[in-house]
């Protein structure tokens, strides 16, 4: 990953050198891979040749997209330029050695293999792993492994209905909410996401404050103690995207789950990217990129596999107007809608999914044939219970007057109905009959 780092460097030295003589840029795959056979074997240290090949296939395809992106009127996307001390390296399918929990990785001509030992085996067949890639995320080290995995199939009767729709409106407070045929809606609350995003944010200013006098000069070369102070900053940071990351994958899994069991063919997902050229203050700001929107969308993988068609539709207007007179409603304070020109009452999120189901793709207007169907029963659910005091056993050390250090030992999640899991309390009867002796057995 050193030796991709400075690959990447250098590819950026070339282009720069070309630009100032008026040169055009080494950007296509081809060119720089026949840039890269001319330099000679063992120019970048221990990488071999593939794993080079996947770093020069990402600057090509990150100056690709940008091209793209300003030929399409946004100035605000940026070439490749800024140099990395560690790079993501990829090996595909025939270039690696994948044995249980051990997998054997290429390196250059007259250096060892690099043997890679996982904390635990591969969830997929190795006959169905394509490629391999070796990252580091907060100075922790990663497989991120892409493997062929089959679309489900089912018995006939049993499996997703084209002609069954839901639709699903992103939020922050709710994740997912869908409203599906037959009367039926899922919630899925992230209030624990919430909490654990306000949580590490408040950390993180905490951590600043506390090292802010001893913090280097600009111009001035940090010490042992600031370069431990940022190595625990990144550890935290990452922890913390990993949580998150679990947690949104755990919630689109849910809905994924509700959706087969509901035999839904065709998920009707409201788009709301265009929130986010809002420019509604610094406060607003930080909720919406705290949302990651892009990574709610990530159902669309999830659902492909098990047979189910994800469209995204126009959610415009879909959380402030009354599906029942067509009025636009003002925004309430709390999760229930309701429209002073018809009295209608319903959650918002809920009449949202059910507008939504009801849109036609590609950003058109509300179907007049089909009126929304609210859901009359709804099912919850909860992402996000691994994260530190979501639940009363696991008290967040982060929060003000809580124990600091370890948040102790896993616990499992309460049962669905919602039954405690603390063992029966024994009923001591101190209640003595006349001339009876109390007594403790030894």
């Amino acid at each position: 990953m050193r030796s991709g780092g400075d690959l990447w460097a250098c590819l950026l030295e070339v282009n720069a050198w070309r630009r100032r003589r008026r040169d055009a840029p080494l950007v296509g795959y081809q060119e720089l891979c026949r840039e890269l056979a001319a330099s000679g074997p063992g120019t970048f240290g221990e990488l071999d040749s593939k794993g080079a090949r996947s770093v020069l296939r990402r600057f090509s395809d990150a100056w690709f997209a940008a091209a793209k992106r300003r030929k399409g009127g946004d100035l605000s996307a940026r070439f490749p330029r800024r140099k990395r001390g560690l790079m993501p390296v990829r090996w595909y399918h025939g270039t690696f050695i994948l044995d249980g929990r051990r997998v054997r990785l290429p390196t250059a001509k007259g250096a060892p293999p690099l043997s890679v030992r996982l904390s635990r085996e591969v969830p997929y067949p190795v006959e169905q792993v394509r490629s391999v890639t070796l990252l580091c995320e907060g100075g922790r080290l990663f497989l991120d492994v892409t493997a062929e995995v089959p679309v489900a199939t089912y018995p006939p009767g049993c499996g997703p209905d084209p002609g069954r729709v839901a639709g699903v409106d992103l939020g922050i407070i709710h994740p997912y909410a869908v409203a599906g045929p037959d009367g039926a809606g899922l919630l899925v609350s992230g209030r624990a996401v919430r909490a654990e995003h306000r949580m590490h944010l408040a950390d993180t200013k905490a951590r600043r404050r506390a090292v802010a006098g001893r913090a280097p000069k600009p111009g001035q070369k940090g010490s042992r103690r600031w370069r431990q102070y940022r190595r625990r900053a990144r550890m935290a940071e990452g922890r913390h995207r990993r949580r998150v990351r679990q947690a949104q994958h755990e919630a689109a899994c849910q809905v994924v789950s509700w959706a087969v069991e509901q035999r839904v063919g065709v998920l009707r997902v409201g788009d709301p990217r265009g929130v986010l050229d809002l420019d509604a203050g610094r406060r607003h700001n930080l909720r919406l990129r705290q949302w990651q929107i892009g990574r709610l969308l990530h159902l669309t993988d999830k659902a492909v596999l098990v047979g189910i068609t994800v469209r995204l539709v126009d959610e415009r207007g879909t959380s402030s107007t009354c599906p029942a007179c067509q009025r636009r409603v003002p925004k309430p304070r709390g999760r229930t809608l309701s429209c002073p020109h018809c009295h209608f009452s319903g959650h918002r999120d809920l009449v949202a999914a059910a507008t939504i189901a009801t849109r036609l793709p590609g950003g058109g207007p509300t179907t007049p044939t089909a009126a929304p169907m609210l859901p009359q029963v709804v099912t919850h659910r909860r992402a996000g219970r691994h994260l530190p005091g979501a639940g009363q056993s696991r008290r967040d050390p982060r929060r003000p007057g809580a124990a600091r250090g370890s948040v102790g030992p896993r616990r499992p999640a309460p049962p669905p109905g919602g039954e405690s899991l603390a063992p029966t309390a024994r009923i001591h009867n101190n209640h003595q009959q006349p001339g009876e002796r109390s007594w403790t057995p030894h």
